[in-house]
């Protein structure tokens, strides 16, 4: 939020209730529109400790009272055996707000140290490490959803990092079969933007934990691409809307995979799609960011 939004609200109550509001309209699109959450569902949502996941598992049990259907919400968090790291202020905050839990201590801290040489990035041994631990313990739960509390502004550096480094078209997808095909992944957060997270779980003064591992790593290429969508949109402000947008707006005859088009039937022979006018785009584009 800009400090000129912030003006509007006379009472830190107000605030927090609008940012709510938006939130949870943010979480419950992205729940509906991709059939994230289903009838008799016993989701694991799983809490790090920082401001997504809180916001998450607190939308979450607001979305469970008023929606049609019934499923079961469960927070788990993996200590995965940082020194220092502050399990008990989490675990009082889930006791004291009555929340269904669950603690697992792993400790993956000193496998990524000793694997990883010092000045690399620990990310994928370290999120290799705890995904295949939390889908076992979503299996032993009798979990049917794993909810991770990535974000509309994680799905944009993800997409920025695949069509930088990787050469690929491709971001975090809102719902997922893990590899072993045993789980479902859930991100109900994807249209949430970042800079409103943090502003309510402020105003919600949740007792957030830090990362020393991954968090204390400057030089990640998901940092990079994180300043850059910063420095566009602080140049260009909306363009994080835009390209979210843009996600969602998909035009596969205007991309140059051929697998695709033979997956979507495109015509490879005979008659080629049909050219949108500038006009017709600008509509198309005027008309999508509307929605958004």
């Amino acid at each position: 939020m800009t400090a000129r939004e912030k003006a509007v609200f006379t009472t830190t109550a107000e605030e927090r209730d609008h940012l709510e509001r938006r939130l949870a309209r943010d979480l419950g699109r992205a729940i509906a529109e991709f059939a994230m959450i289903e009838q008799g569902d016993k989701v694991m949502v799983a809490i790090s400790g920082g401001k997504d996941s809180y916001t998450m598992l607190h939308l979450l049990r607001r979305f469970q009272k008023s929606a049609p259907i019934d499923f079961e919400i469960v927070a788990v968090n993996l200590d995965q055996g940082h020194p220092g790291y502050p399990v008990e202020l989490l675990r009082n905050w889930l006791v004291q707000e009555q929340y269904d839990h669950r603690i697992v201590h792993e400790d993956t801290y000193s496998v990524v140290t000793s694997k990883i040489p010092e000045g690399k990035t620990y990310c994928s041994l370290c999120s290799r490490l705890r995904r295949g631990i939390l889908y076992s313990l979503a299996q032993e739960m009798g979990c049917t959803k794993i909810a991770l509390g990535h974000h509309r502004d994680d799905v944009l550096a993800t997409l920025m990092l695949n069509l930088v480094f990787a050469g690929q078209l491709k971001s975090m997808p809102p719902k997922l079969k893990s590899d072993d095909g045993r789980n479902i992944v859930i991100r109900p957060l994807v249209y949430a933007a970042e800079d409103t997270i943090a502003r309510f779980a402020e105003l919600q003064e949740f007792p957030i934990l830090p990362c020393d591992l991954c968090g204390s790593q400057e030089n990640l290429q998901r940092k990079q691409m994180q300043r850059l969508l910063s420095q566009m949109e602080e140049t260009n402000p909306g363009t994080k809307t835009s390209m979210l947008a843009a996600l969602r707006n998909v035009r596969a005859s205007h991309l140059l995979d051929a697998s695709l088009w033979r997956k979507l039937q495109l015509p490879l022979v005979g008659d080629a799609p049909v050219e949108e006018t500038e006009a017709q785009t600008a509509t198309i584009a005027a008309d999508r960011l509307a929605r958004n």
